[in-house]
């Protein structure tokens, strides 16, 4: 089974070129498509959203990950093996967090280049291609550089981000904290506002902002029947304080 998570959106071809790369090298391999609105150009919060993610994936999955505003530049192209999944993609940092959270991980630079290779669409033309050769047991011999990868962006980032990471389209918005790392009944500060914390929608108040713990384990500000992001203005990056 191959993932694909990338800020590409759903406009224009890019997921269709990618989806049939993979049709037509790996053959019957299921392809799902995770989602295509990840923070665009934005690795750091993707790797907090994608790790969160990841946890339900089923072992011996690959996931294509495309968040990656250096394309065609010095950025390794890497492939990381971490407690069972596989993961494709830019060297930026975007896996650091499915990594890190592994008891077990390695991470290898993709020497194999394609007779054809734009400069602006590595997703096409060398993730998908790798992944296919992965999940079909085609790989050749030289996939990989012989020299193990180096460090990798990202290895200074929180364990937890504080700040807005994802915003749905019901103006839900995720953040970077694991809610099992915040306390059960703490308030949460964002937005000018005092967030107070409810166990589902229907338990908290009506129109007013609140906290919760959602289905990926994440803290997500959300308001019932409403739009979080507009009300209190929020988006990507901004800001959450804890108490």
């Amino acid at each position: 089974m191959i993932f694909l998570f990338t800020d590409f959106t759903r406009d224009g071809p890019y997921v269709g070129q990618m989806q049939a790369v993979l049709a037509a090298q790996a053959p019957g391999v299921p392809v799902i498509d995770l989602m295509h609105d990840a923070p665009a150009h934005a690795p750091k919060p993707a790797a907090y959203l994608l790790a969160a993610l990841a946890t339900a994936f089923p072992k011996n999955t690959i996931c294509i990950g495309v968040v990656d505003p250096g394309v065609g530049t010095e950025r390794p192209p890497v492939v990381v093996e971490a407690d069972g999944l596989c993961f494709v993609g830019p060297g930026n940092g975007l896996f650091e967090l499915v990594g890190r959270r592994a008891m077990a991980t390695r991470t290898r630079c993709i020497q194999w280049r394609p007779d054809t290779l734009s400069p602006s669409f590595h997703g096409r033309d060398l993730f998908a291609p790798v992944a296919a050769m992965l999940a079909s047991g085609s790989a050749p011999d030289d996939l990989f550089a012989p020299q193990p990868a180096e460090a990798m962006p990202g290895a200074d980032w929180p364990d937890d981000l504080p700040e807005i990471i994802y915003a749905d389209g019901f103006g839900n918005l995720m953040t970077g904290l694991r809610a099992d790392t915040v306390p059960a009944s703490a308030p949460l500060r964002a937005g000018g506002a005092t967030l107070s914390p409810a166990r589902v929608f229907g338990e908290a108040p009506a129109d007013m902002p609140f906290w919760y713990a959602n289905s990926c384990g994440l803290v997500e500000i959300a308001v019932p029947s409403g739009s979080a992001a507009a009300l209190l203005g929020l988006a990507v990056g901004d800001p959450i304080e804890i108490g």
